[in-house]
């Protein structure tokens, strides 16, 4: 999931209505509303399940050139080290964290990134595990918390019990059903598994 470009969702009601680049989604939602919803036309963001607010006014050349221009936007870096992407910010640590990080090779900034690194190596596959269920919790919750078993399917969620998840959302509309089991997924798989 992580690492490839962003893809939405769109749902009008139950109903999946969209999924892909977001240029291609913003122009089908626009086509939906302006055409006259049936339901509520709801935008996420396909991996991590952040609603996306869409500015429809105008035509859709017009649609079209904000989402862009907001994607674009969204990539510009602040002031910093921009070719190494290095952002300064402030860390407090105790005195002998500081004595320690002295006398480090390279010093506390090489000792800490490197670190770092090594922590989000060793704890990279039960970070993933993490990002994925709680994305299809805030999905689950804005298409189905009002739905049957809606708590029960996020226990089995969390408890990572996916045959008990798949069962408690059978009953859901297929669009919501489909996209919830597909971003459970990641939840419920280990790497090397």
């Amino acid at each position: 999931m992580a690492g490839e470009p962003r893809e939405w969702v769109a749902f009008e009601g139950a109903r999946r209505i969209a999924s892909g680049p977001p240029v291609e989604v913003a122009l089908k939602v626009k086509a939906v509303t302006d055409r006259g919803a049936r339901g509520a036309v709801l935008v996420f963001d396909r991996e991590t399940s952040a609603p996306i607010e869409l500015d429809l006014r105008g035509s859709p050349e017009s649609v079209a050139a904000r989402v862009r221009g907001g994607q674009l936007a969204a990539g510009l870096r602040g002031p910093g080290r921009p070719k190494l992407g290095v952002v300064g910010r402030e860390v407090t640590l105790l005195p002998r964290h500081w004595d320690w990080l002295a006398e480090q090779p390279g010093g506390a900034s090489v000792t800490l990134r490197r670190l770092v690194d090594r922590a989000r190596r060793l704890g990279a596959d039960d970070d993933r595990q993490r990002r994925a269920a709680e994305s299809a919790y805030r999905f689950m919750a804005a298409m189905a918390g009002d739905r049957p078993g809606f708590e029960e399917a996020a226990r089995a969620l969390f408890g990572q019990d996916p045959r008990r998840f798949r069962q408690l959302t059978r009953q859901w509309p297929v669009g919501v059903r489909e996209h919830a089991n597909w971003l459970a997924r990641f939840a419920f798989e280990r790497q090397g598994a």
